[in-house]
């Protein structure tokens, strides 16, 4: 399911009002996405508790995010020859329908961003012209969204919003890099299938009563009767609180539990055999290509595959064997790994140091799938581009909010 197009233009004297102001918008920008959070959540708490991240709105990634595509998809609609913001429109989506975001929503989150854009700005700067262009703006965006996600539960035979099914655990694997192998199956109906590269969102209790939802990646085949996703506990960082909910359940769910996991959702393309594929991944980026690799080595297994991926050391290096067993059961499949902390005897096809891809030969018009955190993911998609590999061809997966503005 994809964008290609916004369903409605900025009327020109909406356009050259937007055009005008985007400049002041931009440069305070921080300050109206930390306003509005502290306003919706103020009015709203709930929503804080059982719907957003809080770890990444202590870090402050999801305010960076609703500014940033707010902004860009205002840049396009008052210069069209940017380039369109299917992709970033296309994740939102997505992400929303994992969320069981629906249309009633949308009203809630306009009523506090503009409620902030005049706290900010001042009302003697927001006048009613202002106020009505960037309105028209928002409401596009909106619209566009809202139907993008309808048109995703619809596609997956659910109603608007009811994503979430009851699930039980009927396997737990601890993987020797500390990530936890889960396999749920419905209490229910079974779930429909769903394409390599897609992710679940997973809704866990907290002690202190929070109902919070993160999103992992399916590594199992397409097809199978349960869905299973990896889970890597993150420890906290200098700037960075740990993870609330893969810690949970890393220290918690067993089998015979009972989950909350939704239907399946995400965007990146399913490749078929029909062209080689290249595999890009660190840390724990790695469950969406062990997906694809899962779904390659029962479908085409003559696939020209090339695996890069980097990691701390093979001690950290998530899902490792089974990484090995499937490129070692296609006949054209090739891995490469960097190892920062050096190497261990008998790693195959191990480097020390940084990942490099300008050291590997890529087969041409292979279809490259991409995935880690943002410095990663956004340094290898230089070096591809540097390479005059074709943006087009570059498939990006990201675990944060701002996966969008790689556009």
């Amino acid at each position: 399911m994809t964008v290609t197009a916004a369903p409605a233009e900025l009327e020109p004297a909406h356009a050259e009002i937007v055009t005008a102001t985007l400049p002041l918008i931009g440069a305070h920008i921080d300050e109206i996405t930390k306003e509005f959070y502290r306003r919706m959540f103020g009015a709203h708490p709930e929503l804080l508790r059982n719907l957003f991240n809080r770890g990444n709105q202590a870090q402050g990634a999801q305010q960076r995010a609703l500014a940033a595509s707010i902004a860009t998809f205002a840049s396009h609609l008052v210069d069209p020859e940017l380039p369109h913001p299917a992709e970033l429109l296309s994740r939102i989506g997505h992400k929303h329908a994992s969320l069981g975001v629906t249309a009633d929503q949308y009203p809630v989150v306009h009523e506090h961003l503009f409620a902030a854009i005049v706290a900010v700005l001042g009302a003697d700067t927001v006048t009613a012209d202002v106020a009505a262009a960037w309105d028209r703006v928002y409401w596009i965006m909106a619209d566009t969204l809202i139907a993008l996600e309808h048109d995703l539960y619809r596609d997956a035979g659910v109603a608007d919003g009811d994503v979430y099914r009851r699930t039980r655990v009927v396997s737990r694997v601890d993987d020797p890099s500390g990530a936890v192998l889960i396999t749920v199956r419905p209490m229910g109906e079974p779930f429909a299938d769903f394409r390599p590269g897609q992710y679940v969102s997973v809704g866990v209790t907290l002690p202190d009563g929070a109902r919070q939802l993160r999103q992992y990646s399916l590594v199992n085949v397409p097809g199978d009767d349960g869905l299973t996703f990896a889970v890597k506990p993150i420890a906290a960082g200098a700037d960075a609180p740990a993870g609330e909910v893969s810690s949970w359940i890393a220290a918690n769910v067993c089998v015979g539990d009972l989950l909350d996991v939704t239907v399946p959702f995400g965007d990146l393309p399913a490749p078929d055999g029909s062209a080689p594929v290249v595999l890009i991944s660190a840390g724990i980026g790695v469950t969406p290509m062990i997906g694809i690799l899962e779904h390659l080595a029962a479908s085409a297994p003559d696939t020209v595959v090339r695996v890069l991926h980097a990691d701390r050391s093979d001690q950290t290096h998530p899902l490792r064997e089974r990484q090995l067993e499937l490129i070692a059961a296609m006949p054209d499949a090739r891995l490469d790994i960097w190892y920062e902390d050096g190497l261990t005897a008998g790693t195959p096809g191990a480097h020390a140091g940084l990942m490099n891809v300008g050291t590997v030969e890529l087969p041409k018009d292979a279809q490259i799938y991409l995935c880690g955190n943002n410095g990663f993911v956004q340094a290898v998609r230089a070096q591809l581009l540097d390479r005059g590999v074709v943006a087009e061809r570059v498939h990006c997966e990201l675990f944060s909010p701002n996966d969008w503005l790689l556009g």
